[in-house]
């Protein structure tokens, strides 16, 4: 990664960057009136995975609940009993990570334009807003908007055309060496590896802050 004098704008991964996902399965054995086992989770893992494969196919609302209904097909079909909509929705609950929303801010006032990148279908804006995000981030990016998902480098194309940004002057951070990484070396941006339990190239929000969050020239 450059200095801090060349970096205009951070963009950021959302899952395992900003939010977490509560353990679906908890929520959803409570709704179920039954036991978060080992058959239960496998399941929902089954569904999660169907849903990363497919997320950038809810592109409005009208393809985002075919996705669901789509999702909560799959989940039916692993447990051997019917999930409506609602009651798999209601079990997946994100919230942000603590350090997400002070970074945001500390990096906002230091003049730096923040744009989130994710492999996610049209919902996020929504779902950054639910946990406190949502003024704090400048412009949201979907694979489901671009219709290219990471590591596809063309995702970054309209991010870097909101921000303003040659690719060298803007800075990656995202929490899969496989996707966000790859994605954003074939694009040409600095990236950093976010992992919390260590081993990345940072391990929290604070440290990027520490890296590029410096006052701007010319920032208000």
């Amino acid at each position: 990664m450059g200095s801090r004098s060349v970096t205009d704008a951070v963009m950021l991964d959302a899952l395992g960057t900003l939010v977490e996902l509560e353990p679906p399965w908890v929520h959803l054995a409570e709704a179920l009136g039954t036991d978060a086992d080992e058959r239960l989770i496998r399941a929902v893992r089954t569904e999660m995975a169907y849903y990363k494969a497919h997320s950038q196919e809810g592109r409005n609302a009208a393809s985002l609940a075919d996705l669901r209904r789509r999702c909560a097909d799959v989940l039916s079909r692993e447990l051997g009993r019917p999930v409506d909509v609602e009651t798999l929705m209601a079990s997946i609950r994100f919230r942000a990570f603590p350090d997400s929303l002070p970074a945001l801010t500390a990096l906002r006032d230091a003049g730096l334009r923040l744009v989130c990148v994710s492999n996610w279908d049209c919902s996020l804006e929504e779902v950054l807003q639910r946990c406190g995000l949502g003024s704090a981030i400048d412009a949201v990016i979907t694979s489901a908007a671009t219709g290219r998902r990471k590591p596809d480098p063309a995702i970054f194309d309209p991010a870097l055309a909101w921000a303003k940004c040659a690719p060298e002057r803007a800075l990656y951070v995202g929490d899969t060496p496989e996707e966000d990484l790859e994605a954003a070396r074939r694009a040409g941006i600095p990236a950093l590896l976010i992992a919390r339990g260590g081993g990345g190239d940072i391990s929290s929000l604070e440290e990027l802050v520490a890296l590029v969050g410096g006052r701007r020239p010319g920032a208000t």
